[in-house]
Formats: C-alpha cells, structure tokens, sequence
C-alpha cells in the first residue's frame, strides 16, 4: 500500500528515454505500482546518458525512474511477449511509446489487451497522430522541436533556429499524457470501461506554440501577423545590471508605472508607446530597450530590494548550478539525499506537487535492470520453474 492518491493502481510501462518515463514516474509518485518492462539491452537512457558510478545507472535514467520496478522481458519472443499480456489481466493501465507496428507484431495492440482486460485503459505515446502521413515514423525531441516551430521561435527571435536545450517536447508531451491517464481514470470510474488514449507529440507541441504564437492568424482573415512581439523579441531575456543580471515582468499598468518611477522615468507613464499593456506589447522592441537601460543603473540586490517595496515581480538569473543554492528551494526541501542500493548516496529532486489527502509512503529508487524480473512475475502465478525455463531461454533476461 503506496498511500498516494493512486494506491492500489497497477500499470504496465513500456516506455524508454524520457517522454514515456516522465509520464510513469508522474503516475509512480502518486503511488501507481509502475512496472516498467525492459528490453534485454535495458532502457536506451542507461546507456544514452552520460555520468555516473556504474554502467546502466547514470543520474538522468536515476531521476526519470524512481518509484518502479524492473522487469527485463524480450517482447520478440513467444514467452516474452505472453508474461506481458499476463500481466495486463491485473493492470489498470498499459503506457507505451513503442510504435504501433512493432506492438501489433508482439500481440500487444489495443484490441488483444482490451479483449483480456476491458477495464484496461491503454495510452500509446507516438510520435506523429493516426491519420497523418509522418504516423508510425520513428522520432526523438529534437525531430518534434523542428517541426513543430519550436526552433522557429527562435530564428524569429535570434535569426537562427535554436532548440531548447533540454527534452521539452518529451517532457511537455508526457506530462500530457499522465493527464490524459487521469481523465481516462475518471470516466473508467463512472462506466466501469477502459479505453485508448492516443498522444501525438506533434500535435501537442504544435498546439503548444501555436496557442501562444497563432496571434493575428486566429482570425479569418488574418487580423496580423504570427508571433508574440514580446516573446520573440531577441530581448527577452534576463536583463544585465551593474554586476549580474535580473529578470523582471512589469506587466500591468501599475507595476510598469512603478518600474517608471525606479528608474526615473516618469514621463513615460503617458507615453502613447507604453501607457497601456497593449500599447507596451506592441512597442515591445522600446519597452525592453527602455528596462534595460533603467536595469543597468543599479546591482541586482539593490534592484531585488527595490521591486520588492514596489511589488514588482522580478526574481534573480540561476544558472543550473545556481539551483542548488536557491533559499526557496532549500526552504521547501526541494532537493532531497536518500540511498541507493547500488549508487550509494545520491541527490534527488522531491514531488513538486502536495495533495491534502497525502501522498506516497516511502520511495522507491530507480531500479537495476530486470531488478523485479522474478518478483513481478511470481506475483502474477508464474512457478519458479516457469521463471527459470524462461530465463534460460532468454525470453526473460537481467536479473540483477
């Protein structure tokens, strides 16, 4: 018993890298009993990223996986393939990013599984949606990024397109899908039937640019042009002062009107240019000229105590290694030490969300490979003969 809020709810992961893992791990850390069933080369994060103490255990696939456990099952094979559907009669949920084609050869599609557990709910995370003429073509996040005019806010910020360092589409796109899982959980709990969730990343990135960058193009005819001018302005950025830099967002007429005043600018309150918040979005080019000219007038603790008696939203630039020493992180115990069993002492990062009801008892580091092969499948009736023919067959590998 986890005490998250999905206690009692058992899924069945075959998902790799980073955009099916966020979703599980999402789900794990509110107490869903992730399985996560690997290929006997493991996960492609294990030996994708770089660092660590041990091969297959490096710190990207440690914070992706916390909270499940390992199964390492050879789904090309007859009795790899069968433990799988075995255990999804005793799931609530099968994830996967697995491309359709290759889960239909296993017997892995949505109507095999459902024909065994009606209640299941099923979501494949894909790159390209059914119907399109990219589906079932394979894709990583930077494939996503390019397409989906990610980069392209950058050549309109920067005039070169740039991808955002970091998986954002793997993990924006998996996020979703963790919520999708739970409306599908609701709607199971007033039919008492599961269903299929389909997630595009595409789609759902390409949704997420346009719903901010769509603009005059929203309007037929189009009443402008794409592009919000203050986010793909080249000086959206964190602003220099006289030793660092600060980041601020003085956007209604009052905190813009103070901002005014800090820097001795008064006169500006009434200029037609900045003396309404569309007027200050569209001269947004002067308006970030004018912040920074006033931003360079003082250091970034003076301006940080300033804003701060004016209630202007402002916060200080991090960098990565910044975030170790932030006091609101270190106040809310963001960052948290525990015990691995083969990684000793290692640094994680805490749930970010608090539910009233409470959350998971405990936590579960991420798991070696094939760490719960024998485990999981005991639990599910196999006989540890049945376990030791499969493991001699190589139909279920790497137990550690």
């Amino acid at each position: 018993m986890s005490g998250g809020a999905l206690d009692g709810i058992r899924i069945i992961d075959l998902t790799s890298v980073v955009i099916g893992p966020i979703c599980t791990r999402t789900l794990a850390d509110q107490g869903a009993d992730v399985i996560k069933v690997e290929p006997p080369s493991g996960d492609l994060l294990r030996n994708l990223a770089k660092g660590g103490r041990n091969p297959g255990m490096p710190g990207k696939f440690l914070n992706f996986n916390r909270n499940k456990r390992s199964i390492c099952l050879d789904l090309k094979k007859p009795a790899g393939a069968d433990a799988v559907r075995r255990l999804v009669k005793t799931a609530d949920i099968f994830v996967s990013n697995v491309r359709p084609s290759a889960l239909a050869r296993a017997g892995l599609d949505w109507d095999t599984l459902h024909a065994l557990n009606p209640h299941l709910i099923y979501c494949g995370i894909v790159a390209f949606g059914e119907g399109g003429r990219y589906y079932n073509q394979p894709a990583y996040d930077p494939i996503v990024q390019s397409l989906s005019g990610i980069a392209g806010t950058f050549e309109r910020a920067h005039g070169k397109p740039i991808f955002v360092p970091m998986v954002m589409s793997d993990h924006v796109t998996g996020l979703i899908a963790a919520q999708c899982i739970g409306f599908a959980l609701y709607r199971r709990e007033k039919t008492g039937v599961g269903e299929t969730i389909e997630v595009p990343m595409l789609e759902n990135m390409a949704s997420f640019v346009m719903s901010e960058h769509m603009g005059g193009e929203t309007f037929i005819p189009a009443a402008g042009p794409t592009g919000d001018n203050r986010l793909v302005s080249p000086d959206y950025r964190p602003q220099p002062t006289k030793d660092g830099y600060i980041t601020i967002s003085p956007n209604t007429d009052a905190q813009a009107f103070s901002f005014f005043d800090a820097i001795g600018r008064p006169e500006l309150k009434t200029d037609p240019r900045f003396d309404s918040p569309a007027s200050r979005t569209a001269h947004a080019h002067d308006y970030f000229e004018v912040r920074a000219k006033g931003l360079a007038q003082r250091t970034t603790d003076e301006w940080m105590e300033l804003f701060a008696e004016l209630d202007i939203p402002a916060a200080r630039y991090n960098t990565i290694d910044d975030l170790f020493d932030d006091p609101h992180l270190n106040d809310v115990n963001f960052f948290r030490e525990v015990d691995h069993p083969s990684e000793g002492r290692i640094r994680t990062t805490k749930t970010p969300n608090a539910f009233g009801g409470g959350g998971r008892d405990g936590e579960l580091t991420a798991p070696l490979k094939g760490q719960h092969t024998s485990e999981v499948l005991t639990e599910i009736g196999y006989t540890k003969t049945e376990i030791e023919d499969m493991l001699s067959e190589g139909s279920a590998l790497g137990e550690n």
